[in-house]
């Protein structure tokens, strides 16, 4: 089972990462269990995380305020990466890792992609891909180095919607931004971030990429750990402890 771990994006113990351990239930509670929240609205026991058929399934454990997932009131329901989990005033969003992650944690070359990740790249751009380490390609170098231009009457932006730059919005003003520890067009104050962390390239409006760039931590795509993925209006992106919100307008 690929590793996971609960993210709090909002309430007393914010920016906190809890693994889930596959074989022990993770129990949470105001007074009992593996993770303590001192919260007046959280029951003492309010609500386990189980290991279920390569998954985990969230049960609330009779709590008097309930358990909401993804703004549902729920019993007993799936967790899918990205879920939201709200117990009390405390938020909690569920990442998954890569089930075969590469020693090493760089992105894939382009020999070792999946013909799906490479589909939409247009001609040209694999040209500039198979460019020879003598011309100053690096390891994890970006795909496309000059600036793509954004489609016309298409405004893109994304918006922290967790971490330490929680409400900042950053504006699209080229076809290609880099986020990174303090630096590239969305340059985030996260610590766990890499310096050059991942890249969203815009082709159209339905060709929206978000890719890897070999960082430390990884990046996630709805809660799961991506190395190249299609995203789309509204989906998140999280980067070390910041959670990114994609916004598509025109």
């Amino acid at each position: 089972m690929a590793d996971a771990f609960l993210k709090v994006v909002a309430g007393i113990q914010q920016g906190l990462n809890i693994p889930l351990l596959g074989q022990d239930p993770l129990v949470i509670g105001r007074k009992r269990g593996d993770l303590i929240l001192d919260d007046p609205l959280v029951s003492s026991t309010h609500a386990q995380i189980i290991a279920r058929n390569n998954g985990y399934v969230l049960q609330d454990l009779g709590s008097t305020n309930g358990t909401l997932v993804d703004g549902r009131l729920v019993r007993e329901t799936v967790l899918r990466p990205g879920s939201e989990i709200a117990i009390g005033s405390t938020r909690m969003v569920l990442f998954i890792g890569l089930d075969s992650p590469s020693p090493s944690g760089d992105a894939p070359s382009l020999h070792s992609a999946s013909a799906t990740e490479i589909a939409w790249l247009l001609d040209e751009e694999l040209v500039d891909m198979e460019v020879k380490p003598t011309q100053g390609t690096q390891p994890g170098g970006d795909v496309i180095d000059q600036a793509l231009r954004l489609p016309p009457g298409l405004l893109a932006s994304v918006e922290c919607v967790a971490g330490a730059d929680a409400g900042k919005v950053f504006r699209f003003s080229r076809g290609n931004v880099s986020i990174g520890r303090k630096t590239g067009e969305i340059p985030l104050t996260d610590e766990e971030a890499s310096r050059r962390h991942a890249v969203i390239e815009v082709f159209g409006r339905q060709m929206i990429f978000l890719r890897d760039l070999g960082s430390t931590n990884g990046t996630y795509h709805n809660g799961q750990r991506i190395t190249v993925s299609r995203i789309r209006n509204g989906d998140t992106i999280g980067v070390g402890r910041s959670v990114l919100k994609l916004d598509i307008r025109g």
